[in-house]
C-alpha cells in the first residue's frame, strides 16, 4: 500500500492526472524523488504514444486534404506531430516547470539578488521571461521535428521522447542533491528531504527505464548515445545549478522545474546532431 501511495503522489506532482493524492504528497515526493526517472519514462511513453497516434492522424487528414491541394505530406506531419507533443508534455506537467523557465528568464534582467527574488515571484511575464520560454520549447520543438525525418522516423522519435523525459527528471534529481535553497518555499523542502544516498538509485533507475529504448534502437551505437544523453543531464543539472546560484542565490522550485525544460530541450537537440552526423 505505501509503494501504491508513493507512486500516485509522484505522479499528482509531476502530472496533472488525477491520482487523489493527500495533503503530505509533496513530503512524500520530496523524500523519494529518486524515483522520478520512472515516473518520467512512464511520462515519456505516454508522450511518445501520443507522437505516434497523432502523427497518423494528422497523415491521414492531410491526405485527405491533398487530394484537393497539393500539400508537403511529410513535412506538414512533422511539423504539426512535433509541436502536438511538445504541447502535450508541456499540458500534462500542468505548466509548472515551464512556468519555472518563465520566471527565470523574468529575473535575469532583475540588478539585485533581493529584486530577482521578488520579481521570480510575481504573476507577470517579461519580455526576457518570454523570449527564454518560448527559445527552449522552440529547440525541443525542431529537435523533435528533425528526429522524425526519415524512413524510421517514428521508431527515432518514440526513442526520443522517452529518452528525454528520463533525462529532465533526472536533472531534477541532481540539481536538488547538489544544490542549496535560495528560500524558504517549495524547492528548500525537496532539497531538505531529497539529499541522501538513495539518489544513486536515481541514476540506475534511469538506465532501467530507457533500456526498451535500447531494444528498439537495434544498433550499438545509437544505444550507447541514448545512455550518453540520458547521462548529459548530469552536466545540464550543474550548469543549471551555477546559474541558480548567480541569479537567485541558490535553487528554488521555480530552477527545479527550469532545468526539467532545458534538460529536454537538450536531449532532444543532441539526439537530432547524432542522427544528422549518422545522415551526412
Amino acid at each position: 500500500m505505501k509503494a501504491i501511495k508513493v507512486f500516485r503522489d509522484l505522479l499528482s506532482f509531476l502530472t496533472i492526472i488525477p491520482m487523489g493524492g493527500k495533503e503530505d504528497f509533496i513530503l512524500t515526493t520530496a523524500s523519494n524523488m529518486h524515483l522520478f526517472p520512472i515516473v518520467g519514462g512512464l511520462i515519456g511513453l505516454m508522450a511518445g504514444l501520443y507522437y505516434i497516434v497523432a502523427s497518423i492522424i494528422v497523415g491521414f487528414l492531410l491526405g485527405l486534404i491533398n487530394a484537393y491541394v497539393v500539400l508537403p505530406i511529410t513535412l506538414l506531419e512533422g511539423l504539426i506531430s512535433a509541436a502536438m507533443t511538445i504541447a502535450f508534455l508541456l499540458v500534462m506537467t500542468g505548466l509548472q516547470h515551464f512556468d519555472g523557465l518563465i520566471d527565470l528568464g523574468n529575473a535575469v534582467r532583475v540588478r539585485t539578488l533581493h529584486d530577482r527574488k521578488m520579481k521570480a515571484h510575481q504573476w507577470t511575464v517579461t519580455y526576457s521571461g518570454a523570449v527564454l520560454a518560448l527559445a527552449v520549447e522552440a529547440l525541443a520543438f525542431f529537435g523533435l521535428f528533425w528526429i522524425s525525418q526519415g524512413s524510421v522516423g517514428f521508431l527515432f522519435a518514440f526513442s526520443a521522447i522517452l529518452l528525454a523525459e528520463v533525462s529532465a527528471k533526472l536533472s531534477m534529481v541532481t540539481i536538488v542533491w547538489i544544490g542549496k535553497p535560495s528560500h524558504k518555499g517549495l524547492g528548500s523542502i525537496f532539497l531538505a528531504k531529497a539529499k541522501n544516498k538513495r539518489n544513486y538509485a536515481a541514476y540506475a533507475l534511469s538506465v532501467l527505464a530507457v533500456l526498451p529504448v535500447l531494444y528498439l534502437l537495434a544498433s550499438p551505437f545509437l544505444a550507447l548515445t541514448a545512455l550518453a544523453l540520458v547521462l548529459v543531464s548530469i552536466p545540464v543539472a550543474i550548469i543549471m545549478n551555477k546559474i541558480s546560484n548567480t541569479v537567485f542565490g541558490g535553487v528554488s522550485g521555480d530552477m527545479i522545474g527550469a532545468t526539467n525544460e532545458i534538460t529536454r530541450a537538450v536531449t532532444l537537440i543532441l539526439f537530432a546532431v547524432v542522427l544528422m552526423v549518422i545522415m551526412l
